[in-house]
């Protein structure tokens, strides 16, 4: 019944562009006439069928941002209903017949758009054909991998995932991104999880580049320093660093994990880290089989001793520390209970015992 309603309404505004109207006086009266007639069917229908708007989201506030993509080819239709789903305006078939008649349904300009609730339909429609498109925000979460960021970038409407994808494979603009070409992304574990402003017309190159520089400007001398006494090059601090933070749920676990995994570097152990393994699965397990230990991957820590080809995700500032300054504790094994906290043991045997105990 809506879609009927609009389409009719679509065919009377246009009759109304099309009528060679008289001069004068006589014309002016037929075209408020006229409009005065679209508008009270519409407002009718809207309170006999509630087509004029969804409501609004009574929790968020007046003033929130929020962001709005408008992309190619959407009409005035579609774009009025996400308008009003969001609270953005009152009414989706006002929206929609303010443009229709003032022929701005084709003037949509794409881009994302900060807007706010209960805002004036004029001003929405000024906003959209001027193209006052504005920065949008998101933010990247501490062991975000690349495919979750492009998945988040798109879920935001700021870039498509399968470009986010494509590009980090070969992004590398520093040359310690380069350590491992058999890595399956050159750009995980050097895209510094934080807050960003993408600007209009940004590609995903020029992202993963702002992302990029971000972790190169926290990497201080000091840090960078510290990596090379501790015999590490920093592509193996970053990738050291993305199991830590994968692995760890609690800060005071980090710095222990850490030392875990090194001490097993040092002994030529393979780390049989779990989350390189669910880093190959399509999705996340609560548990690993052994069967899951027996891919065949370079990325399979429990079938190749040392690290794997490269990051398994991006790590935060708090895991790169815990791999540059290590605990000092006898321990080779640990293993996560239900609640995410780890329970460590110096020898096999004790090992096994704890994870009968808490799995």
């Amino acid at each position: 019944m809506t879609e009927w309603f609009i389409r009719q309404m679509e065919q009377l505004a246009d009759w109304i562009g099309a009528f060679r109207w008289p001069d004068g006086q006589h014309r002016n009266r037929i075209v408020a006439g006229a409009l005065a007639a679209v508008v009270a069917v519409g407002l009718a229908f809207s309170a006999l069928f509630g087509c004029a708007t969804a409501p609004p989201e009574e929790t968020a506030e007046q003033d929130t941002p929020l962001f709005i993509r408008i992309e190619p080819g959407m009409d005035a239709d579609s774009v009025g209903q996400m308008l009003s789903a969001r609270g953005i305006i009152d009414s989706r078939f006002f929206f929609w017949l303010t443009a229709k008649v003032n022929g701005l349904e084709s003037k949509f300009q794409t881009g994302t758009y900060k807007m706010h609730r209960g805002m004036d339909t004029a001003a929405v429609l000024d906003m959209l054909v001027q193209g006052d498109v504005a920065p949008a925000r998101f933010t990247i979460p501490e062991g975000f991998n690349v495919n979750e960021i492009a998945e988040r970038l798109e879920k935001e409407g700021i870039a498509r995932a399968v470009d986010i994808r494509a590009e980090a494979v070969r992004f590398a603009p520093y040359k310690y991104m380069l350590a491992a070409p058999e890595a399956a992304y050159r750009a995980e574990g050097f895209l510094f999880p934080d807050t960003y402003e993408v600007e209009p017309g940004m590609t995903a190159k020029s992202i993963l580049h702002m992302m990029a520089d971000n972790f190169d400007d926290r990497m201080t001398d000091a840090m960078r320093q510290r990596a090379m006494a501790e015999g590490l090059s920093l592509y193996d601090l970053v990738t050291l660093a993305s199991l830590v933070e994968k692995e760890a749920r609690f800060d005071e676990d980090r710095p222990i994990i850490a030392q875990v995994f090194l001490k097993r570097l040092r002994l030529g152990m393979p780390l049989q880290s779990d989350t390189t393994i669910q880093y190959l699965l399509d999705a996340p397990k609560e548990d690993i089989t052994y069967a899951d230990t027996e891919i065949e991957s370079p990325y399979n820590t429990y079938q190749n001793e040392g690290l794997p080809p490269g990051p398994i995700a991006n790590p935060g500032m708090d895991s790169i520390e815990a791999v540059l300054y290590p605990a000092d504790t006898d321990y080779l094994y640990f293993v996560a209970d239900r609640q995410g906290h780890n329970h460590y043991s110096m020898t096999y045997e004790e090992h096994l015992s704890i994870v009968e105990q808490v799995r």
